[in-house]
């Protein structure tokens, strides 16, 4: 058996979520006990009762941008579509595409809007390593204002095949995203509301914010055999000082670093390497799998993941293999809401 092999596991397709919960904070939490070695089942709802008042809560505060494109090959008429990933500070696109045929250096792609209505073009040019391409938008209209006009929300293909519906717009998206880049949210914080973020420090915990700004490689499985052979996808990253400082003096009163979302477990453990967390921005590669050692967080709130993902790896790696897969096996038998609109399991 190859190593990858033991991180697979069957999932029946009815238990994929197609939809989120009319109320965020009602989706069932599996709390999973490492010290007890135990399973415990509530809601979202009650973290105020399950973390402690001296509980540092880390969240990413990255927002989901419309990065899924439609469109077609102006002078073929071929239909394309695409993903957004970033612009370069040239003030290009990178981004993923497919069509039928092979696309042109200096070829235009005509994008359609949301009501399928013919809007800008982009000019194809260099094609990089992974598929990617650099595209030049013949607008001068800044990258955001234009995304929310005419690119779709990137649900991931389990969700509808990617097709979204308006009420995505807001319910793929956390309540307290700020800083736009994501292609894909950091599901662990859908499940919160604002009367939850209150009730959570009104119990005298603190709340401290990072960024990563998630990308396409998050959700591919992994093809190799051996995790060490697996190259693993990179992303932006920011951990401010302040979040620093909150890290710091939760955990000189004894309280405890909670990661809400394997994001935020990347980001912390990124700037924590070496045994002391300091300030960072910049890209990240780190994968996380055996035998790592965490440095920065002490508990992890995390959506169920895909069989065979680097996620799925970290969360083990994080809470045991033995109980976690045990703690997916109850799930799966209670039948929780699995992915990214999903319940979650809350690793303490």
């Amino acid at each position: 058996m190859a190593e990858i092999d033991r991180y697979d596991y069957e999932l029946p397709k009815s238990l994929i979520a197609q939809t989120p919960l009319p109320r965020r904070a009602d989706a069932r939490l599996l709390l999973v006990d490492r010290q007890r070695n135990s399973l415990y089942h509530h809601h979202i709802r009650d973290l105020p009762d399950l973390l402690q008042p001296t509980d540092c809560l880390v969240l990413n505060d990255t927002r989901v941008v419309p990065a899924r494109l439609v469109g077609y090959r102006t002078k073929t008429g071929g239909r394309w579509e695409g993903l957004y990933l970033e612009t370069t500070p040239e003030g290009l696109w990178r981004v993923l595409g497919k069509t039928r045929g092979t696309l042109t250096t200096d070829e235009t792609i005509t994008l359609l809007d949301l009501n399928g209505v013919e809007d800008i073009q982009l000019q194809v040019g260099v094609k990089e390593p992974g598929g990617v391409w650099l595209v030049r938008p013949k607008t001068d209209e800044a990258t955001f204002p234009l995304l929310h006009r005419v690119g779709r929300i990137p649900l991931p293909p389990y969700i509808r095949k990617g097709e979204m519906v308006e009420a995505d717009r807001e319910q793929y998206q956390t309540v307290f995203a700020r800083t736009p880049g994501a292609v894909a949210a950091p599901t662990a914080g859908l499940h919160f509301t604002e009367a939850l973020l209150r009730s959570l420090q009104e119990r005298g915990m603190t709340l401290a914010w990072v960024t990563l700004h998630v990308g396409q490689g998050t959700f591919r499985p992994i093809e190799a055999g051996s995790l060490a052979e697996h190259p693993m996808h990179s992303e932006w990253a920011h951990v401010g000082p302040e979040t620093v400082d909150a890290v710091e003096k939760c955990r000189s009163r004894g309280g405890r670093v909670v990661a809400i979302g394997t994001t935020v477990v990347r980001v912390l453990e990124t700037a924590g390497a070496g045994g002391r967390m300091r300030p960072f921005t910049g890209r990240t590669e780190l994968f996380i799998r055996p035998p790592y050692r965490f440095h920065v967080i002490d508990a992890l709130l995390t959506n169920f993941h895909l069989p065979r993902t680097t996620l799925l790896v970290l969360v083990r790696t994080f809470g045991g293999d033995e109980l976690v897969m045990r703690a997916y096996a109850e799930a799966i038998r209670e039948e929780y809401r699995f992915y990214s609109y999903g319940d979650a399991m809350l690793i303490v």
